[in-house]
């Protein structure tokens, strides 16, 4: 099953998150994605059902393996192409904007090639 764009975008925004403040709850995904509680909301319980994340009785989120793992690849994709886009030139908040749609559909093995011959 392929994980929908969302989906990744939510997992990754709980690792940087998580990485930032030590612990995520959903109220720091709303503030971070200025999104409606309830969409929110609605997202935590699919990914939790999928298997993707963890959230205990005081509301906090951790991620699984299995999302972990989505996230990191998402994170790892974004900061690269970000990066690759600066520096040809491309103002920084742009390049952001536009790492964050590539990251979704650029295939594996394309990325890695990429990374393989990119020259700083």
């Amino acid at each position: 099953m392929k994980i929908q764009e969302s989906a990744e975008n939510y997992l990754e925004t709980i690792l940087m998150i998580n990485e930032r403040k030590g612990s995520v709850r959903s109220i720091d995904i709303v503030n971070e994605l200025e999104f409606s509680k309830p969409s929110v909301s609605v997202a935590m319980k699919n990914l939790r059902e999928h298997g993707y994340i963890n959230m205990d009785s005081d509301g906090y989120i951790t991620l699984t393996d299995k999302g972990s793992e989505i996230a990191e690849k998402m994170y790892e994709r974004h900061t690269f192409i970000s990066q690759m886009l600066i520096k040809l030139g491309v103002d920084p908040k742009t390049a952001v904007e536009d790492a964050c749609r590539i990251e979704h559909v650029i295939s594996a093995e394309t990325f890695e090639a990429i990374k393989k011959n990119w020259k700083e």
